[in-house]
C-alpha cells in the first residue's frame, strides 16, 4: 500500500493519477475534506481507502496496524501563504510532519514530503543550504523549520527520506484552492468573464508583469516524485523547479495565445503583499541533477498549453 497525504488536494491528487497510470491502485488517501469540493479531484481515480488526517494521525500515534506500507508521499499541509495563525500552521505543517517522520523512520518506510521554495524568501540564490533560507510568512517558516529539524537526522535514518522544495506549481486539479490557485488558472478565469488578463504593476525593481518565477507543471512534479520511488538510494532535500525563471507576462501571453484573444492590464500592487512577496525565483537544480534525475522540464509555453487544453476538455 502507498499512502498519499493531501491526496485529494492539488499535487496529491495528481500523484494518485500518476500512480494509477503505473497500474497502482492500492493507495490510502489521507486528507481533510471539510471542503467537500476536493473530493472531485478523486472522482476519476482508483484508490483503496480514505482516512481523515486526524484519524490517520491518531492511528499511527497509537500504534494501530495499517498493513504493509510501501511508501508515504506527504503532500498534506496548510498551504496558504497569507495564513497568520502561527499555532495552527505549525501544528498542521510542522508537528504533523514530525510525527510522520518518526513513524516512517521506525517502520523503515520511504518518506517523501513536500517542502517549499518559499523558505528562500526574497533571496537571490535558491540553493539547498541554510545561508540562503529566510522565510517571510508562517507557512514558509513551518516548511523551513521541518527541513532544519531533518538535516541533522538524515545520516542516522536507514530508510529513504526526501524533501522536495516545490517552486510555483500549476496544472490540473487546483480549482479548489481559490486565491492560492496558480496565476495561469486565474488568468483563464479572467478571460472567461471578460477579455482582460490583469497582472500586478512593477515592484522590487521589476517592470509591470516582469516579476519572474520558476513555474513548474504538476506533471513534472509527479515525475520527480515517482522517480524518487524508483530510486530509494536518493536521500536529502532537493529543489523541485525547472531551473528557469519566466515572467508573469510570459504566462499571460501563453494563456492568451491558447484562447486566441485577450489583452493585458496592470493593477496596483497590493499593500498587504509588500515585503512578503517573492518577485524572483529560479531553482538551482544542480543537487537533483547530480542525484541522477535527467528528464527535461516543460517550459511555461509548453506547460500552460497542456494545462489549458486539459481545462478545455473538462469545461
Amino acid at each position: 500500500m502507498i499512502i498519499v497525504t493531501g491526496g485529494a488536494g492539488f499535487i496529491g491528487s495528481n500523484l494518485v493519477q500518476g500512480l494509477n497510470a503505473r497500474g497502482i491502485s492500492d493507495i490510502l488517501v489521507v486528507d481533510d475534506l471539510s471542503d467537500g469540493h476536493k473530493c472531485l479531484n478523486l472522482a476519476d481515480a482508483h484508490i483503496r481507502d480514505y482516512l481523515d488526517k486526524d484519524d490517520f494521525l491518531q492511528r499511527i500515534q497509537s500504534g494501530q496496524h495499517l498493513g504493509p506500507v510501501e511508501a508515504v508521499f506527504h503532500q498534506g499541509a496548510c498551504s496558504s501563504t497569507t495564513e497568520w495563525d502561527g499555532r495552527f500552521v505549525m501544528r498542521v505543517n510542522y508537528e504533523y510532519t514530525k510525527a510522520l517522520l518518526g513513524w516512517t523512520t521506525e517502520k523503515r518506510v520511504p518518506f517523501y514530503y513536500a517542502s517549499s521554495a518559499s523558505v528562500y524568501g526574497n533571496g537571490t540564490v535558491f540553493k539547498e543550504s541554510r545561508e540562503h533560507e529566510r522565510p517571510l510568512n508562517a507557512y514558509a517558516f513551518s516548511k523551513f523549520l521541518f527541513d532544519v529539524h531533518l538535516r541533522p537526522l538524515l545520516a542516522g535514518i536507514d530508510s529513504p527520506v526526501v524533501g522536495l522544495r516545490y517552486f510555483n506549481v500549476y496544472g490540473p486539479r487546483e480549482q479548489h484552492k481559490g486565491s492560492m490557485a496558480s496565476v495561469a488558472y486565474h488568468m483563464r478565469q479572467q478571460l472567461h468573464t471578460g477579455n482582460t488578463v490583469r497582472l500586478f504593476e512593477g515592484c522590487d525593481g521589476y517592470g509591470p508583469g516582469e516579476q519572474q518565477r520558476d513555474f513548474i507543471h504538476v506533471d513534472d512534479v509527479v515525475a520527480v516524485n515517482l522517480w524518487l520511488l524508483d530510486n530509494p538510494q536518493v536521500r536529502g532535500i532537493f529543489n523541485c523547479g525547472t531551473g528557469r525563471a519566466q515572467s508573469f507576462n510570459e504566462v499571460a501571453q501563453a494563456v492568451i495565445a491558447h484562447h486566441q484573444r485577450g489583452q493585458l492590464e496592470y493593477i496596483a500592487f497590493p499593500e498587504h503583499l509588500k515585503g512578503r512577496y517573492q518577485s524572483y525565483t529560479q531553482a538551482d537544480m544542480g543537487a537533483l541533477r547530480q542525484a541522477g534525475y535527467e528528464a527535461p522540464f516543460l517550459s511555461v509555453e509548453q506547460g500552460v498549453q497542456r494545462y489549458m487544453a486539459w481545462l478545455d476538455q473538462r469545461a
